[in-house]
């Protein structure tokens, strides 16, 4: 099993109002990816409650191995969450693969 772990830092928000609108607006999105992808078998997305941490959004998903995550990264319902929801509103992304 792989576990590929996001992380997204946004760009400021007007308010914590609109930060946690569109942020469960990504959230919703992306975990409806389970529904659309094949190779993915679980996903699950989080909104950061800590103000004191820089960014405001995990993701955490899982796969069979290693190249499923590039069918996902490549996925068209994938790629149009990310261009819709997630790149206009990013200002930075972590990410790590690891296998158990």
């Amino acid at each position: 099993m792989v576990k590929h772990i996001v992380l997204f830092k946004m760009k400021p928000f007007a308010s914590e109002a609109e930060r946690i609108t569109k942020l469960t607006e990504i959230k919703v999105a992306l975990e409806d990816l389970i529904h659309k992808v094949d190779v993915l078998r679980s996903i699950e997305a989080g909104i950061n409650l800590n103000p004191a941490e820089e960014y405001d959004l995990a993701l955490y998903t899982t796969f069979d191995k290693m190249e499923d995550v590039a069918v996902y990264a490549a996925h068209p319902d994938h790629v149009a969450v990310a261009k819709t929801f997630i790149a206009p509103l990013k200002e930075a992304r972590a990410c790590v693969d690891y296998q158990l």
